[in-house]
């Protein structure tokens, strides 16, 4: 039986569970459970992360912790009652750990590690903590380092501020706001602000002495040094080096480790230096023999010099070399680290040895016990530590300290008889009375112990020797009375004995006879004789001698004169024990001299501070003393003694030193009397403040007054205690007297001068220090009178002085923030007073931190719970007092502008927050009886409106974002759960007093406002939130947007008839409100806008308002938020908004305007749908197609289903940015052209608008016209700008503005030269099908045609579709797709090239046109487009396939022309029409033939750089016609029973057999002229040629060619081979020598081509239409032609389905199995230079697959039956084809010049279904045209040379193009040798004149196709330079005279809009202009 548990509540799962039996949960390890109810080692609950889901789980798997129940019953809470640390530490990582691993999918691996190191780091502490073994100071460490890590984390993570106290987490419900916006501030500053460390200090490590010839024991010394003022600030740190410069104690880092301690921060500047002076012990020369001397001297070394602000810059831990120098002459010893600062070069150099001394240098900062603990280590191996010379700057109680500091400073010594001066060394001794040595009291610096004696170094024959050496003397107190220094001199001798002979000695007693030590300062001491072999163990023999010369003992005057020998040392005393003060002490001894009291107590003041601290105690006591002797006497003099004492205390440096004097009072004093005396004095003085002039003494008493009262009231406890409280009346009144004084006297103005002022100032800064004294006497609420009394006796009037009033309002804050305030009955006492001085300051907006500081403290001790009854009474009296005013308050600071300085922003922010805390403070503690009062405390509604309006606007202000930081969350929604609630109170206001005749819009909308932005706020949108954060808000305030919209609703319903007041304003900020993902939210705010609707239907018959707004505030919200975060999450279920709640649709549905509500809501969903793509596509980085068509898609519907003008307009600007930005210069222009239409040329005014200025409509058409043209001219989109420029000459001719109609026809003149000698790319066209309903709404289940980008083929295109669409799959047929793949919830990607088919045909089919203009009308105002896929019908003839295979053509039309405001557009309609075997046999002899004259005709002109392709063409040709190429049609089509069963295919068939004979015909020219021009090692190869020409002819059956030549002539696309003006040069490929064809449909070479073996294979593989072509390698170039026949099956060898494209270049192509790897390249399908006939690819064998590379190719045109007529109608114009024309090498040579224009542009077929195209990169030499007379160099560039005429069918067409089928394979046209230009090398070509004319050749289809063909010229000589020769008269036929053509005008750029052009007549709907209706933009 299942029973409920009683404590087994909360567990940790320890073992997976699966949860696999009935009614089971599955658990993880780690989970935790709630546990509900048990069962036989079984419990039922449920996981805390899925508090949904109950089931049941062995009790074995779960460990149980205690937990405590909140709530207990069905929504019972269970807590882990643990250490809050721990929960948090719990919860925490377990949301790091989802974010941690996104941070490895994000690739953010720096912090990913970072956090991991962190998280490993907490799990230690973590364990540490639970076991509980730590010791409570270790506990406190360890959580201290717990939430540093924790906050760090949170921080990187971006997750909330956590507000903590003393480590654990606090509730903001169990504390003030107050309190809590001062611990996240607190933790905020703490995050942004490291505390700067007071205190420093400089860790030394001595490494070693780099020296080359060092072989003496060393001694170094280390120490600080003040330059500035040109003294050491440091003991010495010393340490001994062994011989080899090693430290001698290696083991013990004591002795080569310090830490010099207790820097402040004034020595960290750039003159305070480390100095390091080296000795060295051994012989007197550095240079001496060994065995010269035996005696060991200290002799100088070197000194090496650091400045400390080399540390500074950063904490280097790395060793430093420092040089070591030697002074130049031994005397300047002693400053030689003095020279070196200075840089007085001259004195001294590097030492001999180049030494170099090796240290490790690093400052620490922070107090000593921080450094203790961080630097741990440190510590542990052990350090030694430097002090610095006397006190640190703060002195401790209890610090105890004898140090007596000597330096031996210099000596003047006579020679003593010798011819030289001597060799001086000083031995130092500390002698006690009875005359013993003592033992180690001779400390030469840290690092090493004290030792008893000390030697000098010895400076050599010097008589005047300077040491300045620094000794450290820490002798005991007990010891220093009676001992004396004594001090040796001998001289050192040289000699081999190396003696020291004793020749004087000095001493000084450390103490005198007056109990005065030594005084400090620099001691002249007289230097007495002695011999050798003198005793002075007997000390009684000199003591009695003179020691100074400033002292004379007896009569020894004799002596001193006749002593001349002298020596210095300076001493210093450093002693927390002794004095050497006189005067203090005479005070201290004051019994034994009563008279002497007064003087020493006037001298006290004279007495240095550290003197008086060191003896406080004793002080005091002697203070009291005397004035328990005499208090009349003595009593005034006494208390200014004690007033001096007390504000020395004051000072930052003996701080420390009050609580001695505290204890001392407490537990030392004894004066019982003293306080009649006290109080007496300070009254006096109170008195004399008004009359008094001068105020310095009497401030002086004023601030010591807190200890003064101390004092008083100690020792009024000490005679309680001794009395039985006797006069205890007595002493009240005294007290009340006194303060009646103070009373007085802070009354009182300050009339002239502000001394006054300054002394209320002094009394008001100290005086709430009194307060907590005079609680240990009187009762709470006495005190809180006397000081209620005394603060209200101060002056209120403002203008007073500032500085005062800042002191009082001090006074109040330390009021608030003592013991006093504390206390409730007290409390109700001060507030009033405390509240009027706010009052004050806040009207007149002064000292705001202050006032914010003291608003806070108050409101901090309110806590928010209480009900108690003194709490209620004090919320009336601060609601009464500073609501409003508070109100005022914030609005006030919050609309100034921000201060530029950060630091006093910081500042200006903290006061908004703090004040902003105080007022939420308030609200939360006022509970409903407080809002009533207040309501009702309004006389006027007039007062209660202003009062609302003004709280509503606060209320928008806390709301802002910037008003707390961005992870204040927890802070954010306490004050959001104060808002909400404090709305709810007012909004009854609201209804009860501004609604019917008294209704307020203005009150009433303020409050919408505040409703919509408050449920708008980013920090209640749970949806964004984990999991766990949103339990907890929900948990603790529920969803408050829910709330907010349930009131909103309530108000609305409540406004009646004043609804219309709010349409349509409110119906974007409603609108607003339901974006946001609530269902509960959406439920209550949709009917809102039906109540809209039928309100506005009732007022004006429609609701055109309502629907106006909508539509606009949909798109503004978008564009407020273009992509930000804020609305990431949000805009998710925007399209479903009206769905899931057919409530509205229902509603809408009964009433009588039903069909224009479902309209709108249709409308309105659809622009949603739009705008939501348009907003998730803004959110990409670049620019892409994806952006450019939602834009496209937005702005349409803007122009024709809402037809609003001003957004149409935006949209038309946003997408002509984007198209820059891309790049998409003609899109741009055409973008813009839509703007334009919208403007006339008139003089109407228009208004500023976006970019545009105000200014008249002409001049901004104007603008937009030249703007446009500039696109066009960067999109090389010549033609369309050229149009343009006439339009604007128009406008100025007819306005007679002659000056720029000039530079307009200037300009159009440049766009036609650019035409000419500019190359112009032609695109390549790929049709995109979107299928799957993860596409955005514009792209879904559709299809488009994209222009594709410069020299992008196929495999890039798709390449960059699939990067714009990452989770799109590729579907690899081009099949049409069923529905399943239209409904899945995918994203499919169908892409294949297609072939533009030109609208307009006259310009290509005219004669004579050059290419560069032909290009334009081949690629531009493309409506149609189509591609072909091969097929079998019926059964497929193994032997000979072609006779089943059919081509399924599909033509597709656009919804606009490319190129157009969009790289690409819809399709519209697509025609499906299939063509016979027959005609596509047609085709592609017609394609070849073309293709072969072409070739001809560039070879005769030589436009050719070699005649490699046309050798390889030939060779394709013939060589696949020896093989049966065109017998495989004969076989077909020419046999009877094909004859028989297709009759109407009669006069196709004469067709074919026409076009194979014409074929012959060509062939035959083209191998006269090969033979003209083929090198010499090509001749056997034209040789074999012909001799198959033949085979072929005979093949045929053709006997009689000139008969058949005759019959019909052959028609060359360019008329006679005159090369035109615009004829262009090739260039060459980069590497010089190969000349690369981008998509050549010939440009194969001769291996890869179709044999007749190869057909049948080929014309199997019944695939897709799109293959990908690699294009071009260097097998191109070097393989020969071969006859062969074997190898030509490998041509088509790509897999069946898809073949890679690779782009061009260069480069050798990859090899096949690099190309045709499974990627998502392969899998999209080819390109569209695909067969657009018959034959598919197949596998061939491997070793096949290596021989070919493909190459890109262009298609040939074929007969269509199905095109319409006008399609097919061609006027056959003869035409003459020569390889020269001798007239025209006339008219040529008239010139004289060398014409060689750029590269000319890709020709492509008009009509054939996969157009061929030229990619050529626009290089340099390409773009500029020479200059006339210039001969143009074949530089190589990366151009590749292509013959635009040879196009041939698809590279997978019908088979083979042996014979004109299969032969007429891809010949490369491509080969390697470059054109050799020397004009006269040729040989003299054969002037030959043939004109072949073909019948019948005009009625195919789409000729326009092949008229396009004109070759480009690869270079155009002069025709001078060529010789005419004659030509065979069977060939030769005159050259067709026609009058020089004039290029037309290009046509409409725009078919609808530019002007009137041809438009084309396929049916179907265009986009329908806007009505013509002028702009008002």
């Amino acid at each position: 039986m299942w029973i409920p548990t009683e404590h087994e509540k909360y567990g940790v799962v320890i073992a997976s569970f699966r949860g696999t039996i009935p009614y089971g949960l599955s658990l993880e390890i780690g989970d935790t459970v709630q546990i509900l109810e048990k069962c036989d080692g079984w419990y039922r609950g449920f996981a805390l992360k899925n508090p949904n889901i109950k089931g049941i789980f062995p009790s074995s798997y779960v460990h149980l912790k205690n937990a405590c129940v909140k709530n207990k019953g069905q929504f019972e809470m269970v807590i882990p009652s643990e250490d809050s640390v721990i929960t948090e530490m719990t919860s925490t990582l377990r949301d790091w750990g989802t974010m941690w691993k996104q941070l490895y999918v994000r690739n953010e691996g720096d912090l990913f590690h970072r956090l991991w190191h962190i998280m490993n780091e907490i799990l230690d502490l973590r364990r540490q903590v639970l076991v509980g073994h730590l010791t409570h100071d270790r506990m406190k460490d360890v959580k201290r380092h717990i939430t540093a890590r924790l906050d760090w984390g949170n921080e990187q993570l971006g997750l909330d501020l956590v507000p903590r106290k003393e480590y654990a987490m606090v509730d903001p419900e169990d504390i003030s706001i107050t309190e809590l916006y001062r611990l996240m501030e607190h933790r905020h500053r703490k995050k942004d602000t490291p505390v700067q460390a007071s205190s420093h200090h400089l860790f030394v490590q001595m490494k070693s002495l780099m020296c080359s010839n060092l072989g003496e024991e060393l001694e170094v010394i280390f120490s600080l040094f003040d330059s500035k003022e040109n003294r050491p600030i440091s003991e010495r740190f010393f340490l001994r080096l062994n011989r080899n410069g090693l430290p001698k104690a290696p083991d013990k880092p004591e002795r080569h480790c310090s830490l010099f301690v207790d820097l402040g921060s004034s020595e960290l500047r750039k003159d305070i230096y480390i100095t390091v002076h080296i000795i060295r012990i051994g012989r007197m020369g550095a240079g001496e023999k060994k065995n010269a001397c035996s005696v060991q001297y200290r002799r100088p070394f070197g000194c090496a010099v650091l400045s400390i602000a080399d540390l500074l810059a950063g904490e280097t831990k790395d060793d430093l070399i420092l040089k070591v120098y030697m002074c130049n002459t031994e005397s300047e010893w002693y400053q030689i680290h003095e020279n070196i600062i200075k840089k007085l070069n001259a004195r001294y150099n590097l030492t001999g040895s180049n030494a170099g001394l090796a240290v490790s240098l690093q400052l620490l900062h922070g107090d000593i016990e921080q450094i203790r603990r961080e630097y741990s280590s440190v510590f542990s191996h052990g350090v030694s530590i430097t002090r610095k010379l006397g006190f640190s700057n703060i002195i401790m109680p209890g610090e105890m300290r004898n140090d007596l500091y000597i330096t031996i400073e210099r000596g003047e010594f006579e020679k003593g008889g010798k011819s030289v001066a001597r060799n001086v060394e000083v031995t130092m001794f500390i002698v006690d009375s009875s005359g013993q040595t003592l033992k180690d009291f001779i400390s030469f610096g840290s690092g090493e112990p004290p030792a008893s004696e000390y030697h000098s170094f010895v400076l050599y024959h010097n008589n005047s020797p300077r040491w300045s050496e620094l000794l450290k003397l820490p002798i005991p107190v007990d010891k220093f009375r009676g001992a004396h220094i004594r001090f040796e001199f001998r001289h050192c001798s040289t000699k081999e004995k190396g003696e020291k002979k004793l020749f004087g000695f000095s001493f000084v007693p450390l103490m005198q006879e007056d109990g005065r030590t030594l005084p400090d300062g620099t001691h002249e001491l007289i230097v007495h004789k002695c011999e050798e072999n003198t005793n002075l163990q007997d000390i009684t023999r000199y003591l009695k001698l003179p020691f100074s010369k400033g002292i004379f003992l007896g009569n020894n005057n004799q002596a001193m004169k006749a002593t001349k020998e002298s020596f210095w040392i300076t001493s210093f005393l450093c002693s927390t024990k002794l004095t050497q003060n006189g005067d203090m002490l005479d005070l201290l001894k004051w019994r034994t001299h009563p008279d002497k009291i007064t003087g020493c107590l006037s001298k006290l003041k004279e007495i240095d501070g550290s003197e008086i601290v060191k003896f406080l105690q004793d002080t005091l006591d002697t203070l009291f003393g005397i004035l328990d002797e005499n208090s009349q006497k003595y009593g005034s003099k006494v208390f200014d003694s004690l007033v001096h004492i007390i504000n020395l205390l004051q000072d930052s440096k003996f701080h420390h030193f009050k609580p001695v004097m505290d204890t001392y009072i407490e537990s030392h004093f004894a004066g019982a009397l003293a306080y009649r005396d006290l109080i007496k004095v300070l009254k006096w003085y109170v008195d004399r403040i008004t009359e008094a002039e001068r105020q310095e003494h009497i401030q002086e008493v004023l601030k010591a007054q807190e200890y003064i009262f101390k004092y008083i009231v100690q020792s009024r406890r000490l005679f309680s205690l001794a009395t039985g409280g006797q006069n205890e009346e007595e002493f009240r009144c005294c007290i009340q007297e006194l303060l009646m004084s103070v009373r007085f006297f802070l009354s009182q103005e300050s009339k002239g001068s502000g001394a006054l002022s300054q002394s209320q100032a002094v009394f008001l800064s100290s005086f709430p220090a009194v307060y907590s004294e005079l609680l240990k006497l009187f009762d709470v609420r006495e005190v809180a009178n006397l000081v209620q009394d005394t603060l209200g006796s101060l002056p209120t009037i403002m203008h007073v002085d500032d500085s005062l009033q800042a002191i009082k309002l001090q006074c109040i804050g330390k009021t608030v923030e003592s013991q006093l305030y504390t206390n409730p009955d007290s409390r109700y006492i001060l507030l009033p007073v405390v509240l009027h001085h706010l009052h004050i300051h806040l009207q007149e907006q002064k000292d705001l931190i202050m006032c914010a500081r003291i608003l806070s403290n108050v409101f901090c001790l309110i806590k928010k719970n209480s009900s108690e009854k003194s709490v209620l009474e004090e919320i009336d009296v601060i609601v009464a007092s500073l609501l409003d005013i508070l109100l005022r308050t914030i609005l006030e600071i919050t609309s100034r502008p921000q201060p530029s300085s950060s630091a006093i922003r910081l500042q200006f922010q903290d006061v908004t927050g703090e004040f902003v805390a105080c007022l939420l403070s308030l609200l939360r503690q006022m509970t409903d009886r407080h809002y009533q009062q207040l309501l009702d405390s309004f006389n006027t509604k007039e007062e209660l409106r202003d009062f609302l309006l003004q709280i509503f606007t606060v209320f928008r202000i806390l709301i802002r974002p910037e008003m707390f930081p961005k992870d204040w969350t927890v802070m954010r929604l306490v004050a959001n759960n104060v808002i909400i609630t404090t709305v709810l109170y007012l909004s009854d206001a609201l209804r009860k007093n501004f609604l019917n005749e008294n209704f307020d819009y203005k009150i009433w909308d303020s409050y919408f406002y505040l409703a919509v932005i408050f449920i708008n706020q980013l920090c209640l949108q749970l949806e964004m939130f984990t999991s766990s954060k949103k339990k907890k808000v929900l948990e603790k305030y529920g969803d408050m947007r829910v709330t907010m919209g349930c009131e909103i609703f309530s108000m609305w319903q409540n406004l009646g008839e004043h609804k219309l007041h709010f349409i349509p304003a409110l119906i974007g900020p409603f609108l607003e409100v339901t974006l946001i993902p609530q269902p509960d939210l959406r439920n209550v705010m949709i009917p809102i806008f039906h109540d809209m609707m039928d309100w506005e239907q009732r007022r004006s018959g429609n609701f055109k308002q309502v629907e106006a707004k909508l539509i606009d505030k949909l798109d503004s919200l978008m564009s407020e938020g273009k992509g930000d975060e804020t609305y990431r999450e949000l805009f998710n279920s925007i399209i479903p908004l009206f769905g899931p709640y057919p409530s509205l649709l229902k509603k809408i549905e009964r009433e009588t305007w039903r069909e224009s509500g479902v309209s709108l809501i249709a409308t309105v969903t659809r622009l949603m749908e739009r705008l939501l793509d348009y907003r998730d596509c803004m959110k990409m980085g670049e620019v892409d197609g994806k952006k450019i068509g939602c834009t496209v898609s937005l702005l349409n519907f803007y122009k024709t289903e809402l037809n609003k003008e001003e957004m149409y307009i935006r949209y038309i600007h946003k997408l002509y940015d984007l198209h820059l930005k891309a790049q998409n210069f003609t899109e741009a222009a055409y973008t813009l052209l839509l703007y334009d239409e919208l403007l006339e040329w008139s003089d109407r005014p228009l208004r500023e608008f976006l970019t545009y200025p105000m200014q008249t409509e002409w001049q901004r058409k104007e603008h937009l016209h030249l703007t446009i043209i500039q696109n066009f001219d960067r999109g090389k989109c010549w033609e369309n700008g050229i149009i343009l420029c006439r339009k604007i000459a128009e406008q100025y001719e007819s306005y007679y503005d002659y000056r720029n109609l000039s530079k307009m026809r200037m300009m159009e003149a440049s766009l036609y030269d650019k035409i000419m000698d500019q190359q112009r790319l032609e695109p390549e066209f790929f049709r995109v099908g979107f299928y799957g309903k993860k596409f955005p709404f514009f792209l879904r289940n559709k299809e488009f045609v994209c222009r594709g980008h410069d020299y992008e083929r196929l495999e890039a295109f798709q390449q960059r579709m699939l990067n714009e669409f990452p989770h799109a799959i590729a579907m690899q047929h081009a099949n049409q797709p069923d529905e399943t793949i239209f409904q899945a919830e995918a994203q499919y990607l169908q892409i294949y090239a297609v072939t533009p088919i030109p609208e307009s045909q006259e310009v290509l089919q005219r004669e004579g046109v050059p290419d560069n203009i032909k290009s334009f009308y081949k690629v531009n105002h493309i409506w149609k487009f189509r591609y072909d896929r091969p097929f079998h019908k019926g059964t497929k003839d193994k032997e000979n396939e072609f006779k089943s295979l059919w081509v399924e053509r599909t033509s597709l039309y656009l919804v606009q022309s490319l190129p157009g405001i969009s790289r690409w557009f819809e399709v519209e309609k697509r025609e499906v029409v299939e063509m016979s075997p027959l005609e596509n046999a047609i085709e592609v002899l017609e394609n070849k033939n073309q293709q072969l004259k072409t070739l001809i005709s560039q070879c005769q002109t030589r436009q050719m750089q070699n005649i490699n392709p046309l050798t390889m063409c030939l060779n394709g040709v013939i060589d696949a016609a020896v093989n049966g190429g065109v017998s495989r049609y004969q076989e077909a089509f020419f046999v009877k029973e094909y004859i028989l069963s297709h009759p109407e295919d009669g006069e196709k068939i004469a067709r074919l057999r026409e076009l194979m004979l014409e074929q012959a015909q060509i062939l035959e020219f083209g191998l006269a002229v090969h033979e003209k021009f083929v090198p010499q090692d090509m001749r056997p190869l034209h040789k074999k040629l012909v001799d198959q020409f033949f085979v072929m002819k005979s093949s045929l059956g053709i006997q009689e060619f000139s008969a058949c030549m005759q019959a019909s002539p052959v028609h060359f696309p360019n008329g006679s081979p005159r090369v035109c003006r615009n004829s262009a040069p090739a260039s060459m490929s980069p590497d010089g020598t190969r000349v690369i064809p981008r998509r050549s449909p010939l440009s194969y070479p001769a291996v890869n081509r179709y044999s007749s073996s190869s057909l049948s294979s080929q014309a199997s593989a019944e695939v897709s239409n799109i293959t990908g072509q690699s294009e071009s390698s260097d097998e191109v170039f070097n393989m020969q032609p071969s006859p062969s026949t074997s190898s030509l099956s490998s041509t088509h060898s790509a897999s069946p389905n898809v073949t890679s494209s690779a782009p061009s270049s260069a480069r050798a192509s990859p090899l096949l199995s690099d190309k045709h790897k499974h990627s998502r390249e392969n899998s999209c399908l080819s390109p569209r230079e695909r067969p657009c006939s018959a034959i598919y690819p197949t596998p061939v064998e491997p070793s096949q697959r290596l021989l070919f590379n493909h190459i890109g190719d262009g298609a040939l045109p074929r007969s269509d039956p199905n095109l319409s007529a006008p399609e097919k109608a061609v006027n056959p114009t003869p035409s003459s084809w020569s390889l020269d024309s001798g007239k025209e090498a006339k008219n040529m040579s008239d010139s004289g010049k060398l014409i060689s224009p750029p590269v000319p542009p890709r020709p492509t077929q008009t009509a054939s279904p996969a157009r061929h195209t030229t990619s050529v990169s626009p290089s340099p030499a390409g773009r500029s045209p020479l200059k006339q007379g210039s001969v143009q160099s074949f530089t190589p560039s990366p151009v590749d040379y292509h013959s635009p005429g040879l196009t041939s069918n698809s590279p997978v067409l019908s088979g083979s193009y042996s014979s004109g089928i299969s032969s007429l394979s891809r010949c490369s046209m491509s080969e390697t040798s470059g054109f050799e230009n020397q004009v006269n090398e040729q040989a003299a070509p054969v002037s030959v004149s043939v004109s072949l004319s073909l019948s019948g050749y005009g009625g195919q289809e789409e000729p326009a196709r092949k008229d396009s063909k004109t070759p480009p010229p690869y270079s155009v000589y002069e025709r001078t330079l060529r010789r005419p020769g004659p030509l065979p008269h069977s060939l030769s036929i005159p050259a067709a005279a026609e009058p020089p053509a004039l290029p037309p005008k290009p046509p409409a750029a725009r078919s609808s809009h530019l002007e009137n052009g041809t438009r084309r007549t396929e049916p179907g709907p265009r986009p329908r202009p806007l009505p013509r209706k002028v702009s008002q933009l």
